[in-house]
């Protein structure tokens, strides 16, 4: 249930305010860490600042839109879902100048799948995928427990999509509506614009359905307002001011999209390459050598592995052969 859920309890905020705070806060962070010696001015040129980010981080949110839309076999919409939440909080925690999003993107997508049980093997996954192939394996393996641990490993996800159904099935019993299914094509515009605002990180996957739902019958020519007020809350009317705003807030966020001009996006991408930590570039030396580093440490203990087992093998091969040679040692009271 959404009400006992991590989701309400520890990734569902009150306001925009609050979600622009955090996204402030790791700017501020990062350039901290990574300006040491920096003017003002040179950090301002330099770094990207909050609102950078965010306009970086909404393109890349069209580009996972896209990329799910177009992912062979055909991924199931609360996949899809699951992949946009796991995206918006990691970088709730994080700057995109520490991670790029196009390798935390592949990611999401990738832990969503094995989340949500749309069983595709890494190799499926990657043929969806442009470009060099086995680095972009890599770089979804490497970076799969790191998206992990900054979801805090709370990666249950409750999407609108069971609402909706529950509501569709509600309208067509106590509702005069006229096949309410052909609905349907408007509620999933709805539900995949509200992937693009931060609806999903304050609002329950109810209230999202809800709004879904009245505006796609509104663009129908059909009235909902007394389903909503009699038959959905006639015995709770107390809850119908909350409802009511959270459902005019979720639309207006929807209305209010704004896509990034595109001269802009190339401008931050170029500016992204220079100021982005090399540390988790896949691209620099630095993060090479730190991955070499990482199995070599990784093999040492491998050897160290075998040569504890192989030293235990043998130390009860030499008990076995003293036994057989020498029948005297065998305990037999």
């Amino acid at each position: 249930m959404y009400s006992l859920s991590s989701q309400k309890k520890f990734w569902t905020f009150k306001t925009e305010q609050e979600l622009a705070d955090l996204r402030v806060k790791q700017n501020i962070r990062f350039i901290t860490k990574h300006g040491v010696g920096m003017t003002d001015e040179q950090k301002q040129a330099h770094f990207l600042s909050a609102d950078e980010e965010r306009l970086l981080l909404k393109q890349y949110e069209l580009q996972l839109k896209e990329f799910c839309k177009r992912f062979e076999p055909p991924m199931p919409k609360y996949v899809v879902g699951t992949a946009f939440h796991y995206f918006k909080r990691f970088y709730l925690n994080n700057s995109s100048m520490d991670y790029h999003p196009k390798e935390i993107l592949a990611t999401c997508v990738y832990l969503a799948c094995k989340v949500e049980e749309f069983n595709v093997s890494i190799a499926q996954f990657v043929a969806n995928i442009k470009g060099d192939r086995s680095k972009a394996m890599d770089i979804i393996l490497s970076n799969e427990l790191l998206l992990m641990q900054e979801l805090n490993y709370y990666l249950t996800i409750h999407n609108p999509m069971r609402p909706i159904e529950g509501f569709l099935i509600d309208i067509k019993t106590r509702c005069n509506m006229s096949n309410p299914d052909r609905l349907r094509p408007g509620i999933e515009d709805f539900i995949d614009k509200t992937f693009l605002t931060d609806a999903p990180l304050m609002y329950a996957p109810s209230q999202i359905a809800l709004a879904a739902v009245l505006h796609a019958a509104s663009k129908e020519q059909e009235n909902l307002d007394s389903y909503v007020t009699e038959s959905l809350f006639g015995s709770a009317k107390d809850k119908l001011p909350v409802l009511i705003e959270a459902v005019r807030r979720v639309r207006s966020m929807v209305r209010t999209i704004e896509l990034p001009p595109k001269d802009r996006v190339r401008f931050l991408e170029k500016k992204l390459e220079k100021c982005r930590n090399q540390e988790n570039n896949p691209d620099s030396q630095i993060y090479k050598q730190r991955m070499k580093k990482m199995y070599e440490d990784e093999d040492d203990l491998d050897v160290m592995g075998s040569s504890y087992h192989m030293n235990v093998s043998d130390a009860s091969l030499d008990v076995s052969q003293l036994n057989t040679t020498n029948p005297a040692n065998m305990t037999i009271d």
